[in-house]
């Protein structure tokens, strides 16, 4: 069984406490208006998965691709379109509005997203080097990267070599996190420590994959189908 994912938005962290007292770092993260707006099929694409939109907007705002292919399937054009791929039994419905319950309190999850930009950054903060000595001789170069250099073979430096460079703002996934708990009034799940990203991030969450987990709702736990609309036909968003 291989469930589909949500696409949610960080929005941000606070400190959650159990029944013992103790207190939980957790990331809230918000599933908003996320719902089906399409489904790949193996006779027609060759494999099975469902099409999640997050973020309502407008045709204009959105790529023109994307807002014929939301017209075509008789759905509103989203801001974020991602794909997850499912097994036969965990298709939803398109039109369905989905909600925090998808996940229930205690499982493991993975969770992406795109890291915050560092900018250029130096060999210690990007790399977590030592830096040379603060004495004997060394002299203005204490957090220098120190010698790169192969001799006269091969006379270049090696591809791979850490090095100074841009830092963050790149695909980060942290696996085995732990859902502390879902608050499905205001659509908000909150997951054990940090999540990638900035505030406002979409992040992917999807169910840990180096976890065996039972008791969980196939395909998912309806919330309203209601609040998208149906497609007019088989054709589904790009």
């Amino acid at each position: 069984m291989k469930r589909s994912g949500l696409i949610t938005t960080k929005v941000g962290m606070t400190r959650l406490y159990d029944d013992g007292g103790v207190a939980h770092p957790v990331t809230v993260l918000s599933v908003g208006d996320c719902a089906v707006i399409g489904n790949r099929t193996n006779e027609k694409n060759g494999y099975v998965a469902n099409v999640l939109g997050i973020r309502e907007a407008k045709a204009k705002h959105v790529a023109k691709p994307q807002a014929v292919a939301a017209e075509k399937a008789g759905v509103k054009p989203y801001r974020k379109i991602v794909e997850f791929r499912v097994s036969d039994d965990c298709v939803i419905p398109v039109g369905t509005a989905l909600s925090a319950s998808h996940f229930v309190a205690g499982q493991f999850v993975d969770v992406q997203a795109t890291s915050k930009g560092k900018g250029f950054q130096g060999a210690m903060k990007r790399h977590n080097f030592g830096g040379k000595e603060a004495t004997h001789g060394v002299l203005k170069a204490h957090r220098s990267l120190g010698g790169t250099g192969m001799r006269e073979w091969p006379g270049r430096v090696l591809k791979g070599k850490k090095m100074s460079g841009q830092m963050g703002n790149e695909t980060v996934t942290v696996q085995n996190l732990k859902i502390f708990g879902t608050d499905e009034a205001e659509n908000l799940i909150f997951v054990e420590g940090a999540v990638p990203g900035s505030n406002g991030t979409f992040v992917l969450v999807t169910d840990a994959i180096k976890k065996e987990q039972t008791n969980l709702p196939v395909p998912t736990s309806v919330k309203n189908s209601a609040e998208v609309e149906q497609p007019k036909s088989e054709t589904v968003a790009e």
